[in-house]
């Protein structure tokens, strides 16, 4: 024990002082990840260590002679190398520094490997997969199959997700799992579950830091009940979201790394793109994946993300599939819902309780199915409410009932990688009273080529439990700006080319109840 301590002791001062000699050296050097190689003008030295473990490495020194072409290894002791060729001490120095990269630089060389993977697709037209591949999308209803599909088998490879500990439920680690808000509730339970392929075991290893936060449930349990008007005001949100920033800036060092360029939130309430306006420059790199994506009100397509507003009952992740085949659908449209914003008054105003092809119902007359119609419908209608997401483009997929947008600055999820005008229709506002005219304007075939399309898009807008490849949670981090798969636009904003961050440092706080 004794004589290997002073070994390695002699070892790092011998590698110390040749660091600072090597320039003086003839050498040329060749490093690979396990392998180094130092040549000089009469021989070659190669060193190969196991990384595997975490006792030091093993060393296999190989002399390789070049004489008449022809390669020879000899193998050395250590002792004899050593005393020999202490030059090439140096290399198993560098080699163990090289290895300590910063978090940063990992991350980045791991995200250039999966850009370098999605580039050889695009070229090639072909994926390449560690493991046998069940579902390979192809298609106009991608932008790039081959980059959606190499993208998707990168992302599962290597993205991780860290999800900060801090914070008491409900307003933390919980949110709706039913209803409209949903999908909320349902990502936060699934990206903190032990079995999440995504999880990062811990924050070192995370491409990015998720902020476990449920404006939903803020809403409820700390807005409620509102008597005043008074009490919409926005600033009890604010202070729980300003508050939580400064304790994970305080314990952490990661939001203060990239003034928060790689940390989100995932919320569909109405409210939650406004957890930023207090504070916009404490915020301007902070990625929101909201439902409510109106590029009229500050969400950036850029940095942002769209997410699907899905409607789920209690007990369940999805309707029941009761859509008809195309010569079953005997309606031409239909919408049924409340009257919420303008747009749906001009709907109404035009269309409701008038006409047996364009089926428009403010209150779904007795009897009648919401589900069944929409499966007998040919086209639905998806008008924005309040809000521009309405949970009614993801119930007519599922249905197979082609979507109507009808909405102003609405930025549609996953946009970067489906192509909307594949399985969907898009009417302006404006021409809300042509909507007959121009849906009966669609020749068969262009219809049929639709219904196919959204049958073959459904599964990216299904939740599951736990989440399957293709599925909305995949699609969610598929579009996410420092997810490998990510438009390079977003992914050079983060890591390719990192800017110089001009946003203030937050210091340490305390996270409070909200409450005045």
């Amino acid at each position: 024990m004794a004589s290997t301590l002073s070994r390695s002791t002699i070892l790092l001062l011998v590698s110390t002082l040749l660091l600072l000699l090597l320039p003086f050296f003839s050498h040329n050097i060749t490093l690979s990840q396990n392998q180094l190689i130092i040549h000089s003008s009469s021989s070659s030295f190669s060193i190969t260590f196991n990384t595997t473990t975490t006792s030091p490495p093993p060393i296999i020194i190989n002399n390789i002679s070049n004489t008449n072409d022809t390669i020879i290894p000899l193998k050395h002791s250590l002792d004899s190398f050593l005393s020999n060729n202490l030059s090439c001490v140096i290399l198993i120095c560098s080699e163990q520094i090289i290895k300590k990269k910063s978090r940063l630089e990992r991350i980045e060389y791991d995200l250039a490997k999966a850009r370098a993977a999605i580039r050889q697709a695009i070229v090639s037209k072909k994926f390449k997969s560690d493991k046998n591949e069940t579902f390979i999308p192809t298609g106009s209803i991608y932008r790039n199959s081959y980059a959606f599909h190499q993208s998707h088998i990168e992302m599962v490879k290597r993205f991780k997700v860290w999800s900060y500990r801090e914070g008491e439920r409900p307003i933390f680690h919980m949110g709706p799992m039913s209803n409209i808000y949903a999908v909320e509730g349902q990502f936060m339970e699934e990206i903190e579950s032990e079995e999440s392929p995504f999880r990062a075991k811990y924050p070192e290893e995370a491409h990015t830091f998720f902020m476990p936060i449920s404006v939903a449930n803020i809403i409820k349990f700390i807005y409620s009940p509102v008597i005043y008007p008074s009490d919409y005001n926005r600033d009890r949100l604010y202070r729980l979201m300003n508050d939580y920033v400064s304790v994970v800036a305080n314990k952490y060092p990661f939001w203060n790394a990239s003034n928060g360029a790689d940390h989100f939130m995932v919320s569909c309430h109405d409210w939650a793109p406004e957890v930023s306006h207090e504070k916009p420059r404490l915020f301007k790199n902070f990625i929101r994946v909201l439902c409510n994506a109106n590029n009229s009100e500050g969400f950036q397509p850029k940095r942002d993300v769209s997410l699907p507003e899905i409607y789920l009952r209690k007990g369940f992740l999805g309707p029941l599939d009761l859509g008809q085949a195309p010569h079953k659908r005997t309606i031409l449209a239909f919408f049924a819902g409340g009257l919420h914003g303008h747009i749906r008054r001009i709907l109404f105003e035009q269309w409701k309780d008038k006409d047996s092809d364009i089926q428009v119902f403010e209150k779904l007359p007795e009897g009648l199915n919401y589900t069944m119609l929409m499966g007998k419908s040919k086209y639905c209608l998806c008008p924005s409410g309040y809000e521009v997401a309405s949970p009614r483009v993801v119930e007519a997929i599922n249905a197979g009932c082609v979507p109507v947008i009808l909405s102003n600055n609405y930025s549609l999820p996953f946009n970067d990688v489906l192509d909307w005008s594949k399985f969907s229709i898009q009417i302006p506002i404006s021409k809300i009273p042509e909507i007959k005219n121009i849906l009966n304007d669609i020749p068969n075939e262009e219809y049929l080529r639709l219904y196919n399309n959204v049958s073959q898009v459904k599964r990216h807008f299904v939740m599951n439990r736990p989440a399957q490849p293709f599925d909305v949670i995949h699609m969610i981090f598929l579009t996410y700006p420092c997810s490998p798969p990510a438009k390079k636009a977003k992914i050079e904003r983060l890591l390719g080319a990192r800017p110089k961050f001009g946003g203030p440092k937050v210091p340490g706080g305390k996270l409070s109840s909200g409450l005045p």
